[in-house]
């Protein structure tokens, strides 16, 4: 080491320390030196951890890549094309994927903030050659195979909307297994039976009619059934009405682009998972306590969450389930309205029967679909009864819990705490479920209106 960088070295490890406390205590320059070495072995690891991560779970350009590629040569269509791949008026910016599948950016469109998804093929699968993204892709867009009548198109909107095909149903959801979301589906329903399906088929060929001819193109035709393959699109088409879903802004092949949701979990800090073993839970929920909104606007949040909770329970299209009652998929804006910045854990009631009929298990566990979608076996059978055990406002109660009880007014906190230990054992098999749920939700939410009601935060 030249001299000047060892007196550069000593000078940062020991100045701290008087000559003479030196030449006192000389144990005290080896325990500077190793606390130096230490933090900067731990700062190397996380910088190294947080490098890894990018580069696994953040893969936006191969996304553009393989749209833009895709749109120059005719094969897809979309509102947002021209201006991702023509006019660069539509930009990836910050990373926020937690899938190396399923990839999030915020970004701008048009100087205006949006967020931008889109799937990609597992890296595991590729063949490491340049064009071996593009292969993998090629099959999503293969459907339809050939132009053909508005009517035929219509009548295959509506089987698939009722009944799901094979087609990209087993991939998508495989893909979901290796990031750990959800096992893999074999049945084929989606919405079920439904009556109102007919006006969800037109909300969808409007959407697909790009340039608004009443005509739908074959490019046109093969983004929306790719699109559609996504369960999160698929909702916010269903549900794009409803105040607590995120509007759909524009897509492009299996690329859509939503309006931006300010807070997208309902805790501020979300520890890396390569952190949690040496970061107590204890002081993480400590910190999202004191970095919280005030109670009154939590509650106000907990009123959109609930409010959602009915949106699905019966909705025009059937009932929805939340398989995954997370806290970074319940976001809010900045008027503290609840909305729901992921929707890839909710799945339609039909779906989850689907998944647990003629399923073989040993216990409970092998009856869940997702995380949280959870139905009783049947052991003299060894087959999944098709009854999800918790229902949806059981979930959002335990979730809720934690959040809306610290800080809660004293006044307040015993009926809270009563009415949110109802709630969490609501059962999704009782008889009488459907109205006592009704009950308890209106209850959760009367209690909490009553009190932010007439104020600011209302």
């Amino acid at each position: 080491m030249p001299r000047a960088l060892r007196r550069l070295v000593h000078l940062v490890l020991f100045c701290p320390l008087s000559k003479g406390l030196q030449s006192r205590l000389p144990a005290i320059k080896v325990k500077y030196l190793l606390l130096a070495w230490l933090g900067i072995l731990v700062a190397s690891w996380v910088l190294y951890m947080q490098y890894a991560s990018y580069s696994e779970l953040c893969r936006g350009h191969v996304c553009q890549m393989v749209i833009c590629d895709h749109y120059r040569r005719g094969i897809i269509s979309g509102s947002s094309c021209k201006a991702l791949c023509d006019q660069r008026t539509l930009a990836m910016q910050r990373c926020m994927s937690t899938s190396s599948t399923h990839q999030v950016y915020s970004g701008l469109w048009k100087e205006r903030p949006v967020v931008i998804k889109c799937g990609i093929e597992d890296p595991v699968k590729g063949d490491g050659a340049p064009n071996s993204v593009l292969r993998q892709e090629m099959s999503l867009f293969d459907k339809p195979t050939r132009g053909t009548s508005m009517d035929e198109f219509k009548e295959m909107l509506h089987t698939f909307l009722k009944v799901r095909s094979v087609y990209g149903a087993v991939e998508r959801c495989c893909a979901w297994t290796n990031s750990h979301t959800f096992q893999c589906v074999s049945s084929q329903a989606n919405l079920g039976e439904q009556s109102s399906l007919s006006t969800l088929v037109d909300r969808v060929i409007a959407l697909a009619d790009v340039n608004q001819d009443s005509k739908v193109s074959l490019a046109e035709a093969k983004s929306i059934w790719a699109l559609l393959q996504i369960n999160e699109f698929l909702l916010m088409v269903a549900l794009q009405e409803k105040e607590h879903t995120p509007k759909l802004l524009g897509f492009c092949g299996d690329l859509y682009v939503t309006e931006p949701v300010g807070h997208s979990s309902l805790y501020k800090l979300e520890v890396p998972h390569y952190l949690k073993a040496v970061v107590p839970e204890a002081l993480s929920s400590n910190v999202n306590h004191w970095l919280a909104p005030a109670w009154p606007r939590r509650a106000r949040i907990t009123i959109g969450l609930l409010e959602f909770v009915e949106e699905v329970f019966h909705g025009s299209y059937g009932s929805f389930l939340i398989c995954d009652a997370s806290p970074h998929h319940v976001g809010y804006n900045a008027k503290y309205d609840c909305k729901m910045a992921n929707l890839r854990s909710v799945a339609s009631e039909a779906v989850v029967r689907g998944f647990l009929k003629g399923r073989r298990c040993e216990t409970n566990a092998d009856c869940t679909y997702g995380r949280d979608c959870t139905a009783t076996c049947d052991r003299l059978v060894k087959q999944c009864n098709t009854e999800v055990v918790q229902p949806n406002l059981a979930k959002v109660c335990m979730l809720l819990q934690d959040y809306l009880l610290f800080g809660a007014p004293s006044e307040l906190r015993g009926d809270l705490e009563k009415q949110l230990r109802t709630c969490v054992t609501l059962s999704g098999l009782a008889s009488q479920m459907e109205v006592h749920h009704s009950l308890v939700l209106n209850n959760l939410k009367t209690l909490l209106w009553k009190k932010i009601s007439n104020t600011q935060y209302s």
